[in-house]
């Protein structure tokens, strides 16, 4: 089989081509390449933050927070300049994105909510004249704005919604009735983004003013977390919109609220990269303070595993949110190269890495659950007191594994994007997944991986045949009518964890392969090395565990035992004395006092 290696000159990878290509060091842009411009941005937002303090987490600073981010620039900075923005590419948004994120409390969320799923429906779908009248203001935070999709009915199901919008008689108005919950935004918002069937079937979306009489507003929700952002249920009776306000055609409501979510999703995971940062700042902190026994708890091999473990696992997160940044930027530049809008360009590049971002939207706010957890752990009693930070970015994190679609639903979402491109002939698995039955049939071959990260490059390779072999043989079976993946989602979701888990080791083996040999990077090479290594043992272990639960859940007899055979030879990464790597890690966070990578 197996997988090829992208040329120059060829086009960078599709939407979930990682699966059957690979990329190379050169293909991928890394945090640690950020220009002279994007630093000016960087330490601009660092500023911010700083002068935010705690007023992140209280709520009634955040209409204010937000509008000293417009008057930065900040809140704009996706949107090009003839409607008020800076126009700032991909990446450097992506810059800014992650050093936000280091904000504690609610703000993260009121920002996010405010620039993605509050902006982009109108900038994506709306006409020029609605562009020029809402977005100047929505870029400089004189106006805020709010998301409603979700109902007490209808979550996940998003079409499933009741809210119903119907022409009056005279043609002028639709009036709108029903209600939306658990609305970021809505307790200060000044233009609502609402979806509503239109006759009670054409799911469809309006912008709604404040104002309009007939809106009325629930109380602020009593949240576990994110406690500082504004929670409401939004009411409709009889709420007149001018016909002028409708959002894009009617029927494509769906449209506009998954396209939104897509970008938005990656958003998300690029936030939890920059909060991750945050966590391991204060935990190392808190460890080289804390002294007991007469020595700082630091020192104590149980210490340094969790702040390594909590370094690894976000270094290799922020390598992967920082490959899918210039992926959606190479895309975005090459439609507007071909004559499409910018808008169209970044909508469509959105969609194209749909799978790809929902990688992201997991991994982000799983890899920061486990780290806001091994920070309380690591604060011992203080964790659980609200005197400190740990226990505020505890309850804040939990959030983020529902909104922008449940991890469930996004782990399905991956599978059944990468098997619908397949199906429509955009992505080639057959070929490749035959390669692998075929090699399995033959006999192994005992050569070894040439070159310093050799084992590592095999190791890739072997994950994506796993991957291959595991769907190949369940889209097989689901074919021939053995098996309904619809219905047997456990399979799904253990195809979903190895690709997440691929998509990270290869993201974070091009970053570390492209930092060998870089004279300016902050700590040595053989930092970088140790965190590859234990990353790719246990990603080893879970891919294997991940696969071996699926295999044996359609599978038995002499297929089950070839199945599990090939999987044996798929996983043959050298073994790795994780614990001296994962000190080499602490080591380096410790003598920094935080975060140094």
């Amino acid at each position: 089989m197996a997988t090829e290696t992208i040329d120059k000159n060829q086009e960078v990878l599709k939407g979930g081509e990682f699966i059957v290509r690979d990329a190379r060091p050169e293909d991928i842009f890394i945090p640690e390449e950020i220009n002279e411009e994007q630093q000016m941005i960087l330490q601009t937002v660092r500023d911010f933050v700083a002068q935010v303090g705690d007023k992140g987490g209280k709520l009634e600073y955040q209409p204010q927070l937000l509008e000293q981010a417009g008057e930065l620039g900040l809140v704009g900075a996706h949107i090009p300049e003839e409607y008020g923005g800076m126009g700032l590419d991909t990446n450097t948004n992506t810059v800014l994105g992650e050093a936000l994120g280091h904000i504690g409390g609610g703000f993260t969320t009121t920002f996010a909510a405010h620039i993605g799923i509050g902006m982009l429906p109108i900038y994506y779908f709306g006409t020029e004249e609605q562009k020029k009248k809402y977005l100047p203001k929505l870029c400089t935070g004189e106006w805020k704005a709010s998301y409603c999709l979700t109902e007490p009915g209808s979550g996940s199901d998003a079409l499933a919604a009741k809210t119903r919008a119907d022409l009056s008689e005279d043609g002028k108005h639709y009036i709108i009735n029903g209600q939306k919950m658990w609305i970021s935004n809505a307790g200060f918002a000044d233009i609502f983004i609402v979806f509503a069937k239109v006759n009670g079937e054409q799911f469809s979306a309006f912008i709604v003013p404040r104002e309009s009489e007939g809106l009325t507003l629930g109380p602020e929700e009593k949240k576990m977390g994110i406690k500082g952002s504004s929670t409401r249920q939004v009411f409709f009776e009889n709420v007149k919109v001018p016909v002028e306000n409708l959002l894009g055609e009617i029927g494509k409501g769906h449209k506009i609220a998954f396209s939104v979510l897509n970008i938005g999703r990656f958003k998300l995971g690029l936030m939890c990269s920059g909060a991750g940062q945050r966590c391991i700042d204060i935990s190392t902190r808190y460890a080289n303070e804390r002294i007991q026994f007469g020595v700082p708890i630091s020192s104590f091999g149980a210490i340094k595993f969790k702040l390594a473990e909590q370094a690894i696992r976000n270094f290799a997160l922020q390598s992967a949110v920082y490959r899918v940044s210039d992926l959606l930027q190479d895309k975005t530049h090459k439609l507007m190269e071909e004559g499409m809008a910018h808008s169209d360009a970044q909508q469509h590049a959105a969609e194209a890495y749909s799978i790809e971002s929902a990688i992201i939207k997991v991994a982000g706010s799983e890899v920061l659950d486990y780290l806001v957890d091994e920070m309380v752990q690591i604060h011992g009693g203080y964790g659980y007191s609200e005197e400190y930070p740990a226990a505020e970015a505890y309850r804040d994190a939990r959030i983020n594994r529902i909104y922008e679609g449940t991890n469930e639903i996004n782990r399905l979402l991956m599978v059944k994007q990468l098997l619908k491109k397949a199906m429509k002939g955009e992505l080639d698995l057959t070929g490749p997944a035959w390669a692998v039955q075929k090699e399995l049939a033959s006999m192994p071959s005992f050569e070894q991986p040439s070159g310093k990260y050799g084992h590592e490059h095999k190791a890739v390779k072997d994950f994506k045949k796993i991957i291959l072999m595991v769907a190949g043989a369940a889209a097989k079976m689901q074919m021939d009518g053995q098996l309904d993946l619809t219905t047997e989602q456990e399979i799904v979701m253990n195809v979903a964890d190895m690709m997440i888990d691929l998509y990270l080791a290869e993201s974070l083996l091009l970053r570390v392969e492209k930092l060998d040999g870089r004279s300016d990077k902050p700590v040595r090479q053989e930092v970088y090395d140790a965190m590859l290594k234990v990353f790719f043992t246990d990603a080893q272990a879970r891919i294997h565990k991940s696969a071996s639960d699926a295999l044996m859940s359609f599978a038995e007899g002499d297929l089950l035992k070839t199945f599990l055979m090939g999987l044996k030879r798929f996983t043959k990464y050298p073994p790795v004395n994780v614990k001296d790597e994962r000190r080499k890690v602490a080591n380096a966070l410790i003598e920094a006092n935080g975060f140094c990578f």
